[in-house]
């Protein structure tokens, strides 16, 4: 086993002598509340970038239905090392190791945006511990076409990305955000209850581009895992309205995913997709007790 540090914001050493950092909510708190061993757990895969750290929406909607939330850092993120040529497959499989470290046998996977490809991975290697997935404006495996980047508003960075790292972390230096990535109800998200995540995505680029630079490489190259290999029920939610991760994604994961369900939000983009975290909790719970 892996040696833990840290209590709830912790950390594990991996083989290759790279850090992973950790965040764990442990179990709910009040009257009849599960200790860490029975409370379900659920696994967030944060954005591109965030620090990966359990945020105030996230934290709340999972407490009110009895959940602990773990979240792992991915390499180059703050608090976790670097790893050069990461695939989608080898930041699951440190989540993996995060778990085992912890005593987590089954376990919820659900990621957003950056976090939904990584949320799948996890699925995908370890299928007999996964009880469902749920994956939130996640970006689709790179199917090496033009359309792929159909609808994205500023898809820059992942096109640098498959010139090489090089190129990408050049893009990086100068790039600016494009306002029309997001809608009006995205800022309005914002603004409101998700304002924590804006707050943590300037965090988790505040020491450098590295984690975002791989995180994009690893979109436009195999992710080291096959949509086909996810058995759990999983679920896509997506805004008809996103400008950053487009509807398309998740119709083509759609058709190639064994057990996938798809609920469009026509009227949501990508930030304000995030509102329906409640009800895909919801989902995960009756999902997971059947």
């Amino acid at each position: 086993m892996a040696e833990l540090t840290g209590g709830r914001v912790g950390s594990i050493i991996r083989p290759d002598g790279r850090s992973v950092r950790f965040f764990d909510t442990g179990a709910p708190e009040g009257p009849g509340a599960a200790d860490d061993t029975d409370a379900p757990v659920v696994v967030w895969h944060h954005g591109t970038p965030q620090t990966g750290a359990v945020i105030q929406p996230v934290a709340d909607a999972a407490a009110a239905r009895g959940l602990r939330v773990v979240s792992v850092a991915r390499p180059g993120y703050p608090g976790s090392a670097a790893r050069a040529g990461r695939t989608v497959a080898d930041a699951a499989a440190d989540v993996l190791a995060v778990l085992d470290a912890l005593g987590v046998d089954g376990f919820t996977t659900l990621g957003a945006s950056g976090g939904g490809p990584h949320a799948l991975a996890c699925a995908a290697l370890a299928p007999s511990r996964v009880r469902a997935v749920v994956s939130l404006a996640g970006i689709a495996p790179f199917w090496g076409d033009v359309d792929w980047f159909a609808g994205m508003a500023d898809p820059g960075g992942l096109r640098a990305a498959l010139a090489g790292r090089d190129a990408r972390a050049a893009h990086a230096e100068t790039a600016e955000f494009e306002p029309e990535s997001f809608t009006d109800r995205d800022y309005e998200t914002l603004k409101g209850p998700w304002a924590a995540l804006g707050a943590d995505a300037g965090a988790g680029a505040a020491e450098g581009h590295a984690g975002e630079v791989d995180d994009d490489l690893a979109f436009v190259t195999p992710w080291g895992v096959e949509l086909g290999a996810v058995s759990a029920p999983t679920l896509l939610v997506q805004g008809g309205r996103d400008r950053v991760v487009p509807a398309t994604h998740a119709g083509w994961m759609l058709e190639r995913l064994r057990r996938g369900e798809l609920w469009l939000r026509p009227r949501e983009g990508h930030v304000s997709v995030l509102t329906a975290l409640p009800v895909a909790l919801d989902w995960v719970v009756a999902t997971s007790t059947r």
